[in-house]
């Protein structure tokens, strides 16, 4: 993964508020957001982005809010209090969606243990042999595997349909403005963490009734005990985050005007 001069990829507040009022006035134009948003492109969280943040990680949550900058989709993470209000700074970290330089790998490991029993007679002799499965031991990824690539497939495929449908339905006032990002779920307490993918997806809410548009985090770790054997990095798969609107929270009643 490429590394990123911080400091071009820092946005300051004023800037930060006009590429989200941009997001938000074109949200009823679908040839425009047809135009910036490939349905095949991702956003790339560096390992600046990630230590700048991990100032913060003590805060339950995040906030990726969307924007438009320089003519093209932008993510800016803001970290919120434990109230929930953005906690001010003069610039935030900020990321393109841009087409990906190579594949993306996603990988789920689950740990089982095989239990054999074996039963000797008291003159030695055997009488029974068994093995059972027990599964899973070890902690298992916060989101499936399969749940991810079928989301993140469905909005390849269905992802401007969405659009469409949501941009002529209230000027497209259901269209996701911001999404809210359980810290947990950057690794910022990870020493090994060397950056993460983030892409959309599209999944099903039952409480909603509706198909979604959510963020799905895929982390890079370096495999710190073989770092020095040059050692490829493992990919684990994270939580989606939630979409707003519909899921919004108090205090922030005038979505997309939170800078």
């Amino acid at each position: 993964m490429s590394t990123l001069n911080i400091v071009d990829y820092m946005l300051p507040v004023e800037e930060c508020r006009a590429a989200s009022n941009q997001w938000k006035a074109s949200l009823s134009d679908f040839s425009k957001i047809q135009k910036l948003i490939p349905t095949n492109y991702v956003f790339n969280i560096s390992r600046e982005h990630l230590e700048w943040m991990k100032g913060f990680k003590d805060y339950k949550d995040f906030c990726a809010a969307v924007g438009i900058y320089r003519d093209r989709l932008i993510l800016i993470f803001y970290p919120m209090n434990n109230d929930g209000v953005k906690i001010d700074v003069k610039e935030y970290p900020y990321s393109f969606l841009t087409e990906m330089e190579k594949d993306l790998r996603l990988q789920e490991i689950q740990e089982y243990t095989l239990i054999r029993n074996a039963v000797l007679s008291k003159d030695l002799e055997s009488t029974e042999k068994n093995a059972n499965m027990g599964f899973p031991i070890s902690n298992t990824p916060i989101l499936e595997q399969d749940k991810a690539v079928d989301a993140i497939e469905r909005w390849r495929n269905q992802g401007m349909d969405w659009f469409y449908k949501e941009s002529r339905e209230n000027q497209g006032s259901g269209i996701f403005r911001k999404f809210f990002v359980p810290t947990a779920d950057l690794c910022l307490s990870d020493d090994g963490l060397a950056g993460i993918t983030c892409s959309f997806g599209i999944r099903y809410n039952d409480i909603y009734g509706k198909m979604l548009v959510t963020l799905i985090f895929i982390s890079f770790r370096e495999n710190l005990r073989n770092a020095e054997l040059g050692a490829e990095s493992i990919s684990n798969t994270y939580d989606w985050a939630k979409p707003c609107p519909p899921i919004c929270r108090i205090p922030d009643v005038e979505v997309g005007g939170e800078f």
